[in-house]
Formats: structure tokens, sequence, C-alpha cells
């Protein structure tokens, strides 16, 4: 006996499945009518989709130019809230510091 025969037995129900799945793959004719039809509808979606991510990109511009507006005017805010702050601590250590030296002056006349 030949020794691939056992093989080719195992193996022939496989290729027949094979053989049936394939053969319509190979043997179908495609129409062109119907694809160019397709390809045309495909086209469109894709153009709206790129009109509605368009519009959506102006929308998010718009957005982020007033979110950049808004941070930059309550940046300006804090700034002159730190101004005053700042100003308001010089004043407390000035005054903090003239009592100070007229707690000392006042111990030195006391002796």
């Amino acid at each position: 006996m030949v020794a691939w025969l056992p093989a080719f037995k195992t193996i022939l129900p496989y290729v027949t499945q094979i053989v049936t799945l394939a053969v319509p793959a190979f043997t179908t004719k495609s129409d062109a009518g119907a694809s160019q039809e397709v390809v045309s509808k495909q086209i469109a979606e894709l153009q709206d989709a790129a009109t509605r991510n368009t519009e959506a990109v102006k929308v998010l511009a718009s957005q982020l130019q007033k979110a950049i507006a808004d941070i930059e005017t309550g940046a300006a805010r804090i700034e002159k809230e730190l101004q005053k702050t700042r100003q308001l601590c010089l004043v407390a250590i000035t005054v903090s510091g003239i009592a100070i030296l007229l707690g000392i002056a006042a111990l030195v006349a006391g002796n």
C-alpha cells in the first residue's frame, strides 16, 4: 500500500469542505453597477462625515478660544488680588515693626 493513501483519506473530508466554501468566492461575478452604487454611497457618507467633523472642530475651537479668554481674565484678576495682598502684607510688616520699636522704647524708658 502507498504511504500517502492513509493521509489522503484523512484529509479528504476537509478538502471537500474547503472546496465547497472556496468555489463560490471564485465563481461569483461582481456586479459593476451595484459596486459603483455602493462606492458612490460610501463617498457621500464620507463627505457628510467630514462636513460634520469640520463643524464639530469649529465648535470646539470656539469653545477653546472662550475658555482661554476666561482663563486670561481670571489670571488678571488673581494678579490684581495678589498685588493687593502684597501691599497689605507690607503695611502689616511696617505696623508690626513700629509696634516692636514702641515696645522696646517703652521698656527702655521704664527702667
